[in-house]
């Protein structure tokens, strides 16, 4: 049943962790499983089957043949990116909690997971929160109305769906990223397809225009653009003319304009690298998080939804100061990233000692420049990988009374862990983007003497099936 590429049609009757609706087949070997990702209950579907196993397959959505019941009309342009825009919050959130909470007990082995559940934070805004937004260029357009491509073309907007060379022009918002920008993005391709210079070509590896990627403060309103473009025909280009054009589309809410010049062929390769010209104001932007204040450059890793992240660490560092810490206890912060969890932890106790710890050397300095902008001592960032950091360090053993622990999405590595769990902390607190991932590290915790307290989840990314989970373990006494 089934082979590897082949397109099929499937009734989506289940949702699984993670945003892959599940379709169920009925063969003489009985129910073959197919997981499809960025699909929900009550759709026909028409996907691409990518991986075949014995007993199930998985495939990429290629487009919704038919709309699931519990889905409405939506004012909003649908996107790769925000497949769930149709599904009323309420629905998506019901899913993301049951499916978690199912996936978290399956890996953890924590039977009853449902009595430890504290909290569903749902995001403060559900439209318009994300703060940071790529934008692509084709000349192959993907037009939505006909569903047919137009070569030669001047897209901007998303990549279509499955696809890494054709894009859909984004003609009204998508719902995720500011209104009043993506209402003018069409005014802003307009203006470049005039320039007579070509979007480029994937494919092909040639053309002009790249990618346009834009940075928003929620605290200030402002945006921070940069338009990346190779050197093809470069000289007839006038990036000050475009950055007028800005001025005048958006006014003073334009805090810098940057162009950087990029020859790299790779599709996949960093967009940022490459010359970088400033054509004018400032290259970076101030953004407020639960009172304190950050600068933040086009490249620096910050909270896509900052709004709720503030509702994400206050129950973070709720969890961690239930406990009672002593005058100079040391509370450590892992995979502290740009130092914001580590700045929260002492605003909130200005007796204990932090210690933030990442490999980024650049995020380390971006950690040590916001804690003097905030006023901030006792804090000391170390630009290091966690686990080299715990063993060339071997005085914090039994020094450290609290842990925060906000790993990538692939976890953190057993021989890492372990060394945590050597630290002696009485609690650790543990974020994660990724919780199938924190419920496997949850075993490792479990089995050497933790106790899993409580846990909640937040909902950061509306729309998407991305959630982000809390979880408070405490150290067994005996």
């Amino acid at each position: 049943m089934f082979h590897r590429g082949e397109i099929v049609e499937l009734e989506i009757t289940d949702y699984a962790f993670g945003g892959r609706g599940i379709a169920k087949i009925e063969t003489e070997n009985g129910k073959f499983i197919v997981f499809v990702d960025n699909t929900f209950p009550g759709q026909l579907v028409k996907a691409k089957i990518d991986v075949k196993r014995k007993q199930h397959a998985e495939a990429k959505l290629i487009s919704v043949v038919k709309r699931s019941p519990f889905e409405t009309s939506s004012e909003f342009q649908e996107i790769s990116g925000g497949p769930y825009i149709r599904v009323p919050v309420e629905k998506q959130e019901e899913v993301k909690k049951a499916s978690t909470l199912d996936t978290f007990s399956r890996l953890s082995g924590i039977k009853q997971i449902e009595t430890l559940f504290d909290n569903f934070i749902s995001s403060p805004s559900h439209y318009f929160y994300r703060n940071k937004m790529e934008y692509s260029f084709s000349s192959i357009q993907h037009c939505m109305d006909t569903d047919e491509d137009i070569d030669d073309a001047f897209a901007l907007g998303f990549k279509r769906r499955g696809t890494w060379w054709k894009v859909e022009n984004l003609d009204i918002p998508s719902g995720m990223f500011d209104e009043e920008w993506e209402t003018k993005l069409k005014e802003i391709r307009n203006y470049l397809k005039a320039t007579n210079l070509p979007a480029w070509h994937p494919p092909k590896k040639t053309g002009f225009f790249r990618h346009i990627v834009v940075r928003k403060s929620f605290h200030s309103g402002k945006l921070l653009v940069n338009l990346v473009s190779s050197s093809e025909g470069i000289e007839t280009f006038d990036a000050y003319a475009f950055g007028d054009f800005l001025k005048v589309q958006f006014g003073e809410r334009i805090a810098g304009l940057q162009h950087t010049i990029n020859d790299n062929v790779a599709d996949r390769s960093k967009i940022e690298n490459g010359k970088n010209n400033q054509i004018f104001g400032d290259k970076t932007i101030k953004e407020s998080l639960a009172g304190l204040e950050f600068q933040i450059s086009m490249e620096s890793f910050f909270q896509t939804n900052p709004q709720c992240a503030e509702k994400l660490y206050a129950k973070a560092l709720d969890y961690l100061f239930e406990s009672d810490f002593a005058q100079d206890d040391v509370l450590m912060d892992l995979f502290c990233g740009t130092g914001t969890i580590g700045q929260l932890m002492r605003q909130r106790n200005k007796n204990v000692r932090i210690i933030g710890v990442d490999i980024v050397n650049e995020a380390i300095e971006d950690a040590r420049e916001n804690a003097r902008r905030n006023n901030l001592n006792n804090l000391q960032f170390f630009a290091e990988d966690a686990g080299k950091f715990l063993k060339s360090h071997p005085e914090y053993q039994g020094k450290i009374a609290g842990i925060m622990l906000d790993p990538p999405r692939a976890g953190i590595a057993p021989k890492t862990l372990q060394k945590v769990v050597d630290l002696g902390a009485k609690t650790i607190v543990y974020i994660s983007c990724n919780p199938s991932t924190q419920a496997r590290d949850a075993s490792l915790l479990l089995d050497a003497g933790y106790t899993l307290e409580k846990i909640s989840l937040v909902d950061q990314f509306p729309h998407t099936g991305h959630v982000e989970s809390i979880a408070k373990f405490t150290k067994n006494e005996n």
